[in-house]
């Protein structure tokens, strides 16, 4: 017999499974069964994780309720705080892509707990007769309560994650915000000039923006609170004892450290995956605002000769093999493909939730890796324009003054002044002869250059006009 395999069954016949290795029969099965992207379940160390502290609450809960003996409770737990530690990541192999609901992570699951379990018995792997991943470990439990469970708490974790990076990522743009707020620039709509406005406003936008997307994804995250544990097969709670579903949730909310409560109906929610396309749809808004960031650096920085030219990007790296001296925006281009990557993700999410069916839906498998995908890509993002982009940019500002100087928009602010059809003639004037808007204004005797100058700062052009009580019934200085 070759001592470097042992022999395990199920009711399909035996496999051999490498001695060394902590899963069995169920878990070599589903890797002949889904070689389908190579990326085994381990590339989700929070959904490990929350696989521990799951099959932890579940075995305190059944050893309360008499369910498994204490010297198993005890073992398994023993197993489990491993696996929360972040140990034994390799022995999670099956495929992130697979059929049954989940059936085959939460089988290697078990084995892989059964085993460590029996190894602190004082027994060898695969001595199910002492301790068997079915009856003990999964006690109480089926595939259909205890995925969605740990998916839900492994997702919370990864959220905790990405609204930290947001939240440095909002706290770059608005330091910039405070440094560029004295800087007047011309604002824009629909890529033409509009009227001037200062490039912390700017900045200060798009902090904003995040700090509105954290609060949606913080309501999204609620939502994931919910918990369907102790549903068992369809949410009729069969084979598990009275009083489990609570204690198992209570004990579950205890060890995580998150707010977890179980659902009014387990039977609506074994098979509602809502709560997905909610948090999905969160993270697609998240990355539509910031690839809109991102595109807005992209063309404020463009040139630098031929471009906008208004703000400079770090340089991260030579932007070209042909081309010497070339620095392209790499960093707000990744974000743009990470954007791009989530909203595919939204797709998949949405199209595998309308896919369920009856009591359960069998397709949370790639929801989960969706999902899981879309946060943690769109957490690193975050911290590497953070670091690699936000925090190093620069204001053009002798172009910015020069370029609000010579520019005919100036001409809005004179709106409430002088009233829009002597504007309007100051700036057809300055466009047809390229003069100035003072030189401009001067030469038609509507405003001196003195009264245009005192007009033309931040206070004036940036904010509400202040009108004083003998301008409230119509506009006008000079000739109005």
């Amino acid at each position: 017999m070759d001592s470097n395999f042992r022999t395990e069954h199920d009711f399909l016949g035996e496999r051999q499974i490498p001695a060394s290795a902590y899963w069995g029969v169920h878990t070599a099965r589903a890797i002949e069964n889904f070689p389908i992207s190579g990326t085994p379940i381990s590339a989700m160390p929070d959904l490990i994780r929350a696989l521990g502290f799951v099959k932890k609450a579940a075995a305190r809960a059944n050893a309360e309720l008499g369910v498994i003996g204490v010297a198993h409770c005890r073992a398994i737990e023993a197993a489990c705080d491993e696996l929360i530690a972040g140990r034994h990541l390799e022995q999670f192999v099956v495929d992130v892509i697979q059929g049954g609901a989940g059936t085959s992570t939460n089988m290697n699951a078990n084995e892989v707990i059964c085993n460590l379990a029996l190894e602190k018995l004082g027994q060898p792997k695969g001595r199910y007769d002492v301790l068997h991943p079915n009856d003990h470990v999964n006690a109480s439990q089926s595939t259909n309560d205890v995925y969605p469970t740990a998916v839900r708490l492994a997702l919370w974790f990864a959220i905790v994650a990405l609204l930290e990076a947001m939240a440095q990522l909002r706290g770059a743009f608005e330091a910039k915000a405070a440094e560029f707020a004295d800087i007047l620039k011309i604002g824009r709509t629909q890529l033409q000039d509009a009227v001037p406005m200062t490039l912390g406003q700017e900045f200060q936008t798009y902090a904003v923006m995040i700090g509105e997307d954290e609060a949606r994804l913080s309501e999204a995250r609620a939502l994931i609170e919910e918990i369907n544990l102790g549903a068992t097969a369809i949410g009729t709670g069969i084979n598990a004892p009275e009083g489990y579903a609570a204690l198992a949730c209570r004990h579950l909310a205890e060890d995580s450290g998150v707010p977890l409560k179980p659902a009014v109906n387990l039977v609506e929610a074994t098979q509602d995956t809502g709560a997905f396309v909610q948090l999905s749809g969160v993270l697609k808004r998240v990355a539509a605002k910031l690839s809109k960031t991102c595109n807005d650096l992209r063309l404020l920085s463009s040139g630098p000769q031929a471009g906008f030219g208004e703000i400079r990007l770090p340089a991260r790296q030579a932007g070209s093999s042909i081309m010497p001296g070339k620095v392209n925006p790499v960093i707000p281009e990744v974000m743009n493909q990470v954007a791009f990557e989530v909203i595919g993700n939204d797709v998949t999410v949405t199209m595998a939730s309308e896919a369920g069916q009856l009591q359960l839906n069998a397709f949370e498998p790639i929801m989960g890796w969706s999902l899981f995908k879309s946060i943690d890509h769109l957490a690193r993002a975050c911290q590497t324009l953070r670091v690699n982009c936000v925090e190093g940019i620069e204001a053009n500002r002798d172009f910015l003054a020069r370029r609000v100087r010579e520019s005919v928009t100036l001409v809005t602010a004179l709106n409430p002044i002088i009233g829009y059809e002597k504007a309007a003639l100051i700036a057809k004037t300055a466009l047809a002869t390229g003069g100035g808007i003072d030189e401009v204004a001067e030469s038609l005797g509507i405003m001196t250059r003195a009264e245009m100058e005192a007009l033309l700062v931040p206070e004036t052009l940036t904010r509400p006009v202040r009108l004083s009580a003998g301008k409230k019934d119509g506009a006008g200085t000079k000739g109005a």
